[in-house]
């Protein structure tokens, strides 16, 4: 079996727990840490070494399990936490993370890096010890790590051994369990020789194993411990099957044995699926995805089955079938069916209440499980569905020619087919639909790291990490968020002191939200510093050869700070201040069809809100005439339309027309000159404006006509044709011609000379 192939369910798995990891270390409370999350970071690093094993990534392996031995007495009560040592731990994830990267990419980590951290966690061991570190060399790291990579396997049998107490005749112990601990005996059947060593070993480290007996590929094995059934399952699970693991209180095991005679040890075959609890099904069961698989395993009433492949030899770890679907526990709904894509990074939350919801019976954990697949399969789906929805149109369109009262059932029947579709539609595109959290995650380990670097107090509060957002657009959003975020740190929020000189509370507060608005989804970075400087602003416009004046509205000096390389920083940090990552946060939000606003009030704070649509895939569009031709206009960015008067047309010297709106003046574009069409209505009079906002500017668009608002799909002309000036995209509409989606924000741009002659 080639294991090759389970490769990225494990990149995927690991890379939601070193987030949960995270996740967890930050919420710790260095002073009073709660065990149960002790637990749930030892069982994440525990799980990630046991899957690197599996698949022999050597490094990852041992850099995780000199994090694991300190986690685990960290947890027992062994080892005094204190800030720099979870500073350590957050830093020793970041290069298990760069080692995921590595592997995920067929390259070596780095060795530097990996020989530096592995060195501050044996120094972090040896003090706890009270002894001197040990020299940082890779075989120094590599020596307590090969047991988990079975290259050594006979060795921890030997270790285990000596822990154990006087046994009888079959293993079991006779002395007495200390005080506050469960005596449980343990049952591994259809396990080779070299894995039972491994497990011995692992299931040490949940307490002190008491006895021990090997009956062929059988181990029985008394543990003593203050851990459950669910961690021990845990542990196990990486390497066999739940099937081949019975976990019984000993003193109840003692007594079924004097009732009953010990039957012949049974060698249970991974291929009995309806002895099968439902888990995380690949050799990446080596990256256990959770308590919650040991929990299901532990307390469901009710066996599931998971489709397994036929048993193989005892020695090898046994994986799913390669044709049949991956199936993803549904503790992890968002890892799979929110993105779609098997990108395993959703939502993260402990593994104890990740396992509530399979525990409560195995019927409902199978209906609510979901399989990973390929963002490509999802990508044609949508586009499948795409065709259908055009196809449904010209349908519609065709049927409209016919008297409705002498085709009543055809009018019914297509009404119905358009619901169906559009509901289609509406369901397939959820599935690429991810939650914010998936971004917000991220930052409360970058804001507590600036802030500790900038020596400021600052508070993180984040609202709608449920809100959703199309994968392809989340994963484009995490840069320009991030460069706001780091600005709003860097330059935002004030010091400590100057903001109690000032009658502020000492620590500063940063808002990340999300919300849906209409068909479109807003971001806001919000903080509560000392707002943007108008006249400083307008004074580096100024200086930089900028066409700005005095009277200018405030929400247009704010967009000046996105011009290329603008910046008011009176010093440079390795943190901002060099005006090179404004314009391109502008310029990417632009690209996926949003825009930027801006607001501030000076003392009190900015917030910079980014709108973009839901999806790429679909639009809600004005259609608009000019000449015999077609064109979608984006809804988010339409205002109103009217018809204007004689009067509110005024020419301007070489800058073309403005239209007087409110007492305001909007430049008007022409959309017939703007794109060349014949036989368009010249006379503004005669033809229909349509007010459009876009980067915080409002201006005029005449079209002929208006022909209404529908959904379209959207389709790419860049790949087919080239980019165009004014034009983002293309669809087909349902007579079967295509129309042209107008770029409103290039639009705008081209108009800016006009509104500054105006307004100066």
């Amino acid at each position: 079996m080639d294991i090759t192939q389970f490769y990225q369910t494990f990149f995927d798995e690991a890379e939601e727990l070193l987030a949960e990891m995270e996740h967890l270390l930050l919420a710790l409370d260095v002073s009073a840490p709660d065990n149960e999350q002790l637990n749930a970071i030892f069982r994440a690093a525990h799980s990630i070494k046991g899957g690197a094993a599996t698949f022999g990534f050597t490094a990852l392996t041992e850099t995780t399990h000199l994090l694991e031995n300190l986690l685990d007495r960290a947890r027992r009560g062994e080892l005094q936490l204190r800030t720099e040592m979870v500073d350590t731990f957050l830093e020793t994830k970041d290069v298990l993370h760069q080692q995921l990267n590595a592997y995920r990419a067929s390259s070596e980590p780095d060795a530097e890096a990996m020989k530096r951290i592995c060195a501050v966690l044996q120094q972090l061991a040896a003090e706890s010890d009270g002894a001197p570190a040990p020299a940082a060399t890779p075989a120094a790291t590599a020596a307590p790590a090969a047991p988990a990579a079975a290259a050594t396997a006979p060795a921890p049998a030997a270790s285990s051994a000596s822990s154990e107490s006087a046994t009888d005749a079959s293993g079991a112990p006779s002395g007495a369990v200390p005080p506050g601990q469960t005596r449980l005996k343990v049952t591994l059947t259809g396990v080779g020789e070299k894995d039972q060593a491994l497990l011995a070993e692992e299931l040490g480290n949940l307490g002190t194993v008491s006895g021990r007996q090997s009956v062929g590929d059988a181990l029985h094995l008394w543990l003593d411990t203050t851990c459950g059934a669910d961690d021990i399952l845990a542990v196990c699970c990486f390497v066999i099957e739940p099937s081949q693991i019975d976990v019984q209180d000993a003193s109840a095991a003692a007594a079924s044995a004097a009732a009953t005679p010990e039957p012949a040890p049974v060698s249970a075959p991974v291929s009995a699926p309806a002895q099968t609890a439902e888990i995380f099904a690949a050799p990446a069961e080596s990256a256990e995805s959770s308590a919650a698989t040991a929990a299901t395993t532990a307390t469901a009433s009710a066996p599931i089955e998971v489709p397994v492949a036929a048993a193989p030899a005892p020695e090898i770890v046994a994986p799913p079938p390669a044709a049949e679907p991956i199936v993803v526990p549904p503790a992890a709904p968002q890892a799979a069916a929110g993105s779609g894509s098997g990108n395993g990074n959703g939502a993260h939350h402990p593994p104890e209440k990740r396992a509530a919801a399979p525990a409560a019976g195995g019927a409902a954990g199978h209906e609510n499980s979901s399989i990973r697949v390929g963002v490509e399969k999802v990508d044609q789906l949508i586009n499948l569905v795409g065709e259908l929805v055009i196809t449904q149109a010209m349908l519609a369109q065709t049927a409209s020619s016919l008297d409705p009262m002498l085709h009543d059932r055809l009018f019914n029947g297509m009404g119905q087919l358009e619901r169906n579709a559009r509901d289609l539609q509406e369901a397939v595109m959820s599935i690429r639909m991810m939650p914010m959290d998936y971004v917000f995650s991220r930052f409360p380990r970058l804001v507590r790291d600036l802030a500790t670097k900038l020596g400021k107090q600052i508070e993180l509060v984040t609202f709608g990490q449920a809100t959703e957002l199309d994968k392809s657009l989340i994963e484009r959003i995490i840069d320009p968020l991030t460069h706001l975020v780091r600005n709003s740190l860097d330059h935002g929020i004030e010091t400590t002191e100057l903001r109690v000189a000032s009658g502020k509370d000492p620590v500063g507060q940063l808002v990340l939200s999300a919300a849906h608005q209409g068909g479109n989804i807003v971001i806001e970075v919000s903080d509560d510093g000392a707002g943007l400087r108008r006249e400083k602003i307008l004074a580096k416009a100024l200086q930089q050869g900028m066409n700005v004046s005095d009277s200018m509205p405030d929400e247009e000096v704010w967009q000046l700070i996105f011009a290329p390389g603008f910046s008011t920083a009176e010093a440079v940090t390795d943190v901002s201040g060099r005006g090179v990552g404004m314009d391109v946060v502008k310029r990417n939000i632009q690209q996926m069809g949003g825009h930027v606003e801006i607001l501030s009030t000076r003392g009190k704070g900015t917030t910079i809100r980014i709108v973009l649509p839901l999806t790429l895939a679909i639009l809600d569009g004005m259609s608009v005439k000019v000449g015999p031709e077609i064109f979608i206009l984006p809804l988010n960015f339409v205002m109103e339309s009217l018809q204007p008067r004689r009067d509110d047309i005024r020419a301007v010297t070489g800058e073309g027309q403005v239209v007087l709106v409110r007492g305001e003046y909007l430049p008007l574009v022409e959309l017939y000159r703007a794109f060349d069409v014949p036989d368009a209505r010249l006379d503004p009079t005669q033809g229909i404006i349509v007010i459009l906002q876009a980067e915080g500017r409002r201006f005029a668009l005449l079209v002929d006509e208006l022909v209404g608002q529908q959904q379209v799909v959207v389709k790419n002309l860049e790949t087919n044709y080239r980019r165009i000036h004014g034009i983002s995209a293309a669809t087909i509409m349902g007579d079967g011609s295509v129309a042209l989606i107008v770029d409103v924000a290039a639009l705008q741009r081209g108009q800016r000379s006009a509104a500054a002659t105006i307004f100066n």
